[in-house]
């Protein structure tokens, strides 16, 4: 073989030989880049006093074996402690090449002095050991806010209406809440409350979510008119809400008419004023205002009162009313009819609530008529006295 071709042989030799040994020590060093690892994907995060902060762990190692952990740098008032399947934990099992879970539960006092906390989760196998550097700092404005609110804060009706008001709870904190609610309203008051989770009494709101809570007040069928305030305490983890509800009842409008004896009857000669009394009785929960009296007769006839309109009837007060029926001077004698009606105001010139009172009226014989019948009889009796003594010796 020529000699130059030796030479380039041996040239050859010792580059591949070189290679071989470069690549050759590669190997230990990649296996030897990360045999124990411990990381999570958010290590710097910013919570509110009194929070609760949880953070994933994954432990990873080139070999089998038990993995001890431990965590330190908590501030005094602070708890920190690691858990995985549902137990308070100090080491995991670690299989090559199969990440093992844990995770780190942080509490926050609500009066930490703190500003920051540097925590460290230490993890251990046997001579090897990895260090993962958590950071918290603590900032009221990290927290965000849970917020209940309505579209109608107040609602008008009738004591005889069912009042419903729907509520938005807003979670726009960081965390997932279990939210409940409940509401009280003025003695008497029936209060439903209700989650939008049907029948349940609480719920989980998630983070950045909202859910909703139905109020349902009802009044008694006395209550009186005017405001009544309906409170509402929502309760989303350790925070409690308050809000205010109102309602406005207009009163129920109604009233009865009647005489003071219950008697419907009344009787009186032809010409002749009679009076008659009448009680006008608010029996609605609203005052009754300008009441007016007014009276359907027979042609000829007239009708008034001592008050055509009463300006105001309180709720449960009644007020008495005099009525002149006077019928016609050619009335004959019998039975009439004649209602009395009674009406309070209400809104767009519409009645507010009303009453009326048929009554029947008898027209009597005038005294007048009977002194002259009476009259007539002894002119006649005297006549045939006459007649009679007269002729009557004939």
């Amino acid at each position: 073989m020529p000699t130059s071709l030796i030479a380039r042989a041996r040239r050859s030799t010792i580059v591949l030989a070189t290679l071989a040994v470069f690549l050759v020590g590669l190997v230990p060093a990649v296996s030897a880049a990360g045999p124990l690892d411990v990381t999570t994907p958010y290590p710097s995060i910013a919570v509110a006093p009194g929070s609760d902060a949880s953070f994933e762990l994954s432990i990873t190692s080139t070999t089998d074996g038990t993995v001890d952990l431990t965590v330190t740098g908590a501030p005094t008032g602070w708890k920190a402690t690691l858990n995985g399947g549902g137990f308070v934990i100090t080491g995991v099992t670690a299989v090559a090449g199969k990440p093992a879970t844990a995770r780190l539960d942080v509490k926050v006092p609500a009066d930490a002095t703190a500003t920051t906390a540097n925590l460290a989760v230490k993890a251990t196998l046997g001579a090897q050991t990895k260090t993962l550097p958590i950071r918290v700092e603590v900032d009221a404005a990290a927290a965000g806010d849970i917020t209940l609110t309505t579209t109608s804060p107040t609602l008008t009706g009738s004591s005889e209406s069912d009042f419903s008001f729907t509520l938005t709870l807003q979670n726009d904190t960081a965390q997932d809440q279990t939210v409940s609610a409940a509401a009280t309203g003025p003695a008497g008051w029936r209060i439903e409350t209700k989650l939008s989770a049907a029948q349940a009494a609480s719920t989980v709101v998630t983070a950045g979510s909202s859910t909703t809570i139905t109020v349902t007040a009802t009044p008694p069928p006395n209550a009186p008119a005017g405001p009544s305030e309906i409170n509402v305490t929502a309760t989303a983890g350790s925070k409690t809400i308050e809000g205010k509800l109102g309602v406005v009842i207009t009163g129920s409008f109604s009233m009865t008419l009647a005489t003071p004896n219950q008697l419907v009857s009344a009787n009186g000669s032809a010409g002749s004023a009679t009076s008659q009394q009448l009680v006008i009785k608010n029996t609605g929960t609203g005052p009754l205002t300008n009441v007016a009296m007014t009276a359907t007769q027979p042609t000829n006839w007239t009708v008034t009162f001592d008050q055509e309109t009463i300006p105001t009837i309180p709720a449960n007060q009644e007020v008495t009313v005099t009525a002149t029926i006077t019928p016609t001077g050619e009335a004959v004698t019998g039975d009439y009819q004649v209602t009395i009606r009674a009406a309070a105001a209400g809104e767009n010139g519409a009645s507010a609530a009303d009453a009326s009172l048929p009554m029947t009226f008898t027209v009597e014989t005038s005294p007048i008529w009977l002194l002259a019948g009476f009259a007539l009889i002894v002119a006649i009796l005297a006549a045939l006295f006459y007649v009679f003594r007269t002729y009557g010796r004939r």
